[in-house]
């Protein structure tokens, strides 16, 4: 009696299986100390078909990262509805970017932590990741100023200020908040929202924090 011949798994869903190894091994070893044999055995697949599919080492590595911040990007963008008020927008993606950075602890692994320090080509995917997720959130709070304010006086540099800081505080507390156990993704968005909107309403409410004047040099 002849062997049961079994239906070939198509190409892309042999790929993703492969980024997924791929995903896993990096995030928990870094590019250094990944071996493609590691991936291959861990998506259950031949070495050979690893580099037929994805070319190289490098190549997989910037596969990965493309998949995984397009995947975040995603995540927050549907996480936000328009039609809420700005609070609640921001409160949404921030529970959203938290919530997806917890369930997949690899993958941002790899995006916050590993494509950063393994050559420019690997650091600039992330410059545009960031850069997507910075603008997003500078529509965010420009639109709380636009709610705010018929007429909002930030400055438009201002503005793209404070995304920067929100988005740097999101990525550094998204690491924390996943190598402290027993940190939910609502407590991680919760800190975040409290120490983000209690200076942003205030903002938004006129009421800003004015610098003291430069200090004169003692004679």
């Amino acid at each position: 009696m002849g062997a049961v011949k079994t239906k070939r798994m198509p190409r892309a869903v042999r790929e993703q299986q492969m980024l997924d190894a791929a995903v896993r091994i990096f995030g928990q070893r870094g590019y250094m100390a990944a071996s493609m044999d590691d991936i291959a055995e861990l998506a259950g697949v031949s070495k050979p078909l690893v580099y037929l599919y994805l070319n190289s080492k490098d190549d997989l590595f910037t596969a990965c990262i493309r998949r995984e911040a397009t995947a975040l990007v995603a995540a927050v963008r549907s996480g936000v509805a328009p039609e809420r008020p700005a609070d609640r927008q921001l409160w949404d993606g921030l529970l959203a970017f938290f919530t997806h950075t917890a369930r997949h602890p690899d993958a941002w692994s790899v995006l916050h932590l590993h494509a950063r320090t393994h050559g420019e080509r690997f650091a600039a995917e992330l410059t545009a990741l960031r850069a997507e997720i910075v603008a997003f959130v500078t529509g965010l709070i420009a639109a709380a100023a636009r709610e705010a304010h018929r007429d909002p006086d930030l400055p438009e540099r201002e503005v793209a200020g404070l995304a920067e800081a929100l988005v740097g505080a999101a990525e550094s507390l998204a690491d924390w908040a996943n190598a402290t156990p027993g940190v939910t993704a609502r407590q991680a968005a919760a800190t975040l929202m409290n120490f983000a909107w209690a200076g942003l309403g205030s903002l938004m409410r006129g009421r800003q924090w004015t610098p003291p004047p430069p200090e004169q040099p003692h004679a």
